[in-house]
């Protein structure tokens, strides 16, 4: 490694690096922009070139990670980590080279500088800093700075845009490139740092949720190209994410390395094994700065029931469908804080463990992705619904699929999709071909898919809100007279329960119609979408609200 310009004993060199540490600590949110500044002096004066520089943060991070006892760092450590590796290793390296070369009466200058125009919007049009390895906060400024340019300018730079878009959603979403094709046409700067706001610990937020957020997305734009501006109508649950490189740290606290290679083994050993790697996981510890986050997480949920959901790297891929193969854990919310704690700590564990879940090893085998490095996000997401005296449910649960698989492929008709709807929380939401227990509606029409469908629920599953547990009731016990929306849902003559409303509404048709044709439009193949239905019952009118839970394509 070359040496600095200017020679300096052990504590000459550390003292003033010191200094300059200690100085941009009390800039916590401009300090990344003022490195940025003192990177440019240090190469623009020709102390460094920004190659040789960047080669010597390389090599100080590998010694790093020696250190740490990493042997074999480029297996050992996940890109994430070692992109966070090198971001610190960086910032140290800069307040060394600018210490020692160029002292703090300049870094004085500089900080001035900056604070003096940072009130003016930033006027950095070229992207002088590479993204593949620049730290989030520069990029998130300056996607947010080009993010802000009238059209006429953003034309010019829109290439750079792209770029910084695309590193950012490999770094948070998915680094499969079918995904990127689309997402990057679809996610904002600001939309990408709503994910990043709520990323707890590292790594991505998997399949599951990025497929989510690149529904709500595409549904929310309100540009002509894309139809109807269905803006107001198209929401997601309130949504945090565990990053999926945390059930590495998992594993490695809890001594479970030795299950990853689970999946190497015959269908027959994996199915004996797996009660034990259950248990195992039920009885490990989550990182404690992990807790803490998660106890925050409750907090926000405010008494809330939720749903701790997988996120899997795999699930909802654009090229194939690997939903419904993981767990998903619904939590009432309704203890002690303690008890609501453990339970979403138990969901978690849940969750983790049923990556090792032989089905769904057979199912990656079946694709050919028996070798992928599976990696376990997880989403935990309120609850949509409304409280019925001591019991909570959502009014409408149901499936999507953009081609109506019961009509011929060749009929116009079949494009139009189908809907399959439930009353209350419903597991089977991602099977929508399964008709039991639920109504068909066929969008072409709109009508039933047969009358014999059209009063088949007799259960209700509900959140018990008194003894904080779920119950299945029979429906007579929730729909009567006086229950939210009863108008809608209780047949006038027979009591029962009918979807009439719906298939007579056409705004309702045209809301699910246009939302099925548009995200098909979009991912360029049929699409199947799982949603939660808030009915907005205004005087004189009814309105929807659409949750986004889960979009992957139709296979």
């Amino acid at each position: 490694m070359k040496e600095f310009a200017v020679p300096t004993g052990p504590l000459r060199t550390i003292t003033p690096t010191i200094d300059v540490y200690i100085k941009l600590a009390q800039y916590p949110i401009l300090c990344d922009r003022i490195r940025l500044r003192m990177r440019e002096e240090l190469f623009r004066r020709g102390i460094i070139s920004k190659n040789d520089f960047e080669q010597e943060v390389k090599d100080l991070a590998i010694e790093s990670q020696r250190r740490e006892g990493l042997n074999n760092p480029t297996v050992q450590e996940d890109e994430t980590s070692w992109l966070h590796r090198l971001e610190i290793i960086r910032d140290l390296h800069t307040d060394s080279y600018f210490a020692n070369n160029l002292g703090s009466t300049l870094l004085e200058q500089l900080i001035t500088e900056i604070l003096n125009n940072q009130d003016k919007a930033p006027k950095a049009i070229d992207l002088t800093f590479n993204p593949e390895i620049a730290p989030w906060a520069m990029l998130f400024e300056q996607g947010g700075i080009y993010d802000a340019l009238p059209p006429p300018e953003l034309e010019k730079v829109k290439h750079h845009l792209e770029e910084i878009k695309v590193v950012l959603i490999k770094r948070l979403l998915s680094d499969q490139l079918p995904f990127i094709r689309v997402a990057k046409h679809v996610f904002s700067i600001k939309d990408l740092s709503w994910i990043y706001e709520r990323l707890i610990g590292s790594g991505k937020i998997g399949g599951k949720s990025g497929g989510m957020l690149l529904a709500w997305h595409i549904l929310e734009r309100t540009d002509l190209d894309f139809g109807p501006d269905l803006s107001e109508h198209i929401t997601i649950p309130d949504t945090y994410f565990i990053g999926s490189e945390i059930i590495y740290e998992f594993l490695l606290q809890n001594k479970m390395e030795r299950f990853v290679n689970q999946k190497y083994l015959s269908v027959e050993e994996m199915r004996a094994q797996y009660p034990e790697i259950v248990q195992s996981c039920l009885s490990g510890k989550i990182p404690s700065y992990i807790v803490e986050q998660l106890r925050d997480v409750l907090t926000r949920l405010n008494g809330r029931p939720f749903v701790v959901r997988s996120s899997s790297l795999l699930e909802d891929h654009l090229d194939y469908e690997f939903a419904g193969k993981y767990a998903s854990v619904f939590c009432p919310n309704q203890g002690s804080p303690q008890e609501n704690l453990d339970a979403l700590l138990d969901g978690v564990r849940r969750v983790y463990a049923s990556i090792f879940n032989p089905e769904a090893m057979l199912e990656r085998q079946k694709h050919g992705l028996i070798d992928y490095d599976e990696r376990m996000a997880v989403m935990i997401q309120a609850l949509i619904g409304h409280q019925y005296g001591r019991y909570f449910l959502p009014t409408i649960v149901g499936s999507g699929l953009s081609q109506n698989p019961w009509l011929d492929p060749n009929d116009s008709r079949a494009q139009d999709g189908c809907l399959r709807l439930t009353l209350g929380l419903d597991k089977r939401v991602q099977r929508p071909l399964e008709d039991g227990n639920a109504c068909i509606i066929s969008l072409n029409t709109p009508d039933y898919f047969n009358d014999s469908q059209k009063f088949i629920q007799e259960n209700v599953r509900v959140v018990d809100l008194q003894d904080n547990d779920f119950k299945l009731l029979p429906i007579s016990d929730i729909l009567r007279e006086d229950y939210p929306n009863g108008r809608i849902l209780l047949h006038p003559q027979t009591h029962q329960l009918t979807y009439d409303h719906f298939i007579k509404d056409k705004k309702f048709i045209r809301l699910m119609r246009t939302a099925l044709t548009r995200l098909e439009k979009t991912y360029g193949v049929p699409i199947q979408v799982e949603f939660a239905l808030e009915i907005v019952d205004a005087p004189g009118n009814t309105d929807y609200k659409l949750y986004i839970l889960q979009c992957h394509t139709a296979q």
